[in-house]
């Protein structure tokens, strides 16, 4: 196996605003494996708060030796190597377990819901993410996913959260998803915005207040009449049990997670401990959104509209069907360059 690497910017068709910081780009590193004749690519989505950068990622991609690796389909071997590597660069190793998922399909000849025994039509609607802004963009926003979502996702977590969702209801009716990226600070305040939203059509809160708040956060899940999903307060495998009681579900990234080997078994235990399970995404490409469709059939909710956010998508691969993302029936993860990538090692 030979392993390449590309940087390259996305750019959004938005400023995107969370509580906390905007931006107009995402910086992100796309993978490539070959193997006798086949190839397997993947993807690091490089969000700020994550803490990795394309530099930084590169530099993992180089410590990356498959050469004592003869064969692709040995993909928990290959794979604990690979995070044995460093202690954290979540994404820079999702982005070689994309390509190596990719790469065994495509030498087994199967789709990765095949091989998890999935179906992918039975798949949730994905949110449409609408970030703080102001009513008139927000309107605008709202107006654009008329006719192609069945339920938006609002980035609240401000002074302006009521504001925020009733220029959505003055354009629309779809039940609504809200994330405040850690924004609320107050539990009792936090618990009487969310009877509020429910009384708006709201129908699941995200990361409510800090990630290391849990014992306030714990309380607000119990007390709230909406399920709480824990996003930020949640990276890998090890996390999900101590979160059981905490939060209602978990919110999987595979960009957070070191990618989709780690992310099935998290499915896995949050669904048998009762946990809801929902998939989301970073600002990514096809790549990542399409290794990620491969996954979500089954779960609670679904936030992979990171490709559909950004104007320069290079692959294609999952698409949008009437509100959902569902995965096509090429070998691997699915997805196909639309242009010329220049990767180098």
């Amino acid at each position: 196996m030979n392993l390449f690497w590309a940087p390259y910017d996305l750019e959004l068709r938005h400023t995107f605003t969370i509580s906390g910081f905007s931006r107009k780009t995402t910086p992100v590193v796309l993978t490539k494996l070959e193997y006798d004749g086949l190839t397997g690519y993947g993807e690091a989505s490089l969000p700020p708060y994550l803490g990795e950068t394309q530099a930084s990622v590169i530099e993992f991609l180089k410590k990356v030796d498959l050469s004592a690796f003869p064969d692709p389909l040995c993909l928990d071997e290959i794979l604990e190597y690979v995070d044995g590597i460093s202690v954290n660069n979540t994404a820079a190793k999702a982005s070689v377990d994309i390509a190596l998922h990719d790469l065994a399909g495509k030498i087994a000849g199967v789709t990765w819901y095949k091989r998890y025994g999935l179906d992918r039509m039975d798949v949730p609607d994905t949110t449409f993410t609408i970030g703080i802004d102001t009513d008139d963009v927000v309107r605008e926003k709202t107006r654009e996913a008329m006719g192609r979502f069945n339920i938006l996702k609002v980035k609240v977590g401000g002074p302006d959260d009521k504001r925020m969702i009733e220029a959505i209801r003055s354009v629309t009716g779809l039940p609504l998803a809200v994330d405040a990226n850690q924004g609320w600070k107050d539990r009792q305040a936090a618990l009487d915005m969310i009877h509020w939203m429910k009384d708006q059509g709201v129908v699941m809160i995200e990361q409510p207040m800090p990630k290391s708040d849990l014992d306030n956060i714990s309380r607000l899940t119990e007390e709230s009449p909406l399920p709480v999903f824990a996003d930020e307060s949640l990276q890998r495998l090890t996390d999900v049990e101590r979160l059981k009681g905490v939060f209602s579900g978990i919110n999987i990234k595979l960009m957070k997670c070191t990618g989709m080997r780690e992310a099935w078994k998290m499915r896995r235990v949050a669904e048998s401990l009762g946990m809801k399970v929902m998939m989301g995404c970073m600002t990514e490409t096809s790549c990542a959104i399409s290794a990620a469709s491969q996954l979500c059939s089954g779960m609670d909710f679904a936030d992979l509209d990171g490709a559909l956010l950004i104007a320069n998508d290079c692959f294609d691969g999952a698409r949008l069907q009437n509100g959902k993302i569902i995965a096509n029936d090429l070998s691997g993860i699915g997805v196909v360059p639309n242009q010329k990538i220049n990767f180098t090692r």
